[in-house]
């Protein structure tokens, strides 16, 4: 869905061959995994591809929930639900560090802006 003239509505086209059938499995405590089956046109098993997992959980912050979201390099529903806690663990750990890296540039935009110019100096 692109286009390059702002006035000019987007294309909708569902790409026919690469369907999904989406359920979410979950604990109702920590878990949330979403399968993503692979179907036909006419909604019946695709057995040419393999099912996807994403691991899905949530952190309460001060200022909220705070989304995180893996995918899940599993064969079948038992294997996500074993890799599920360290994807989660990477998952934060990976977003710890983009808001470190996110909070020195903007450090930095603020001691750039700041700087006083002399002329002749």
């Amino acid at each position: 869905m692109s286009t390059n003239d702002p006035g000019q509505m987007p294309e909708f086209v569902v790409d026919n061959n690469h369907l999904y059938r989406e359920e979410t499995i979950t604990d109702l405590k920590v878990a949330s995994i979403k399968v993503l089956t692979p179907i036909n046109l006419d909604g019946s098993a695709d057995q040419s591809r393999t099912a996807i997992y994403v691991g899905h959980t949530q952190l309460m912050s001060p200022e909220g929930p705070v989304p995180l979201q893996a995918p899940l390099e599993a064969n079948n529903l038992e294997e996500a639900m074993t890799l599920f806690p360290d994807a989660m663990r990477q998952a934060l750990t990976e977003m710890v560090e983009k808001i470190k890296e996110m909070q020195q540039q903007q450090k930095q935009k603020e001691m750039d802006s700041s700087r006083i110019i002399i002329p002749g100096r």
